[in-house]
């Protein structure tokens, strides 16, 4: 029986322990489509679904991990069946763009920005 805190570490999805707990604990964990607690038990075939960096990544468990080991042993451990992520121009496009090389925004610059992304 391995925990699903425990697992998600293990695998390299989060730096430490205490992040995947807490991930778990804030409901950034799905396992089998039901949030996880930090000490429920995973079991090979389970879904493990993660939202991190703003889209969600779908793994399926192949082989349980209670130690952290190393990044080709970590990758084995699991099937990604996570859609592409979204289109770098799509995810940031609403933010408004400057030109390379256009400087420092101005105050005006700063608060037109500001107003694009609804701050205020």
């Amino acid at each position: 029986m391995t925990r699903i805190d425990q697992w998600t570490w293990a695998v390299r999805l989060y730096k430490s322990r205490s992040l995947a707990t807490t991930a778990c604990k804030a409901g950034h964990v799905r396992l089998n489509g039901e949030r996880a607690k930090p000490s429920q038990a995973v079991k090979v075939g389970d879904e493990v679904r993660v939202r991190a960096g703003g889209y969600e990544r779908v793994f399926e468990v192949v082989t349980l991990l209670e130690k952290r080991v190393g990044a080709p042993i970590a990758q084995a451990a699991y099937v990604d069946n996570s859609p592409p992520p979204p289109p770098r121009d799509e995810f940031f496009g609403a933010f408004g763009t400057r030109e390379r090389g256009a400087g420092r925004p101005t105050k005006r610059d700063r608060r037109e920005m500001d107003r694009l992304r609804g701050e205020r």
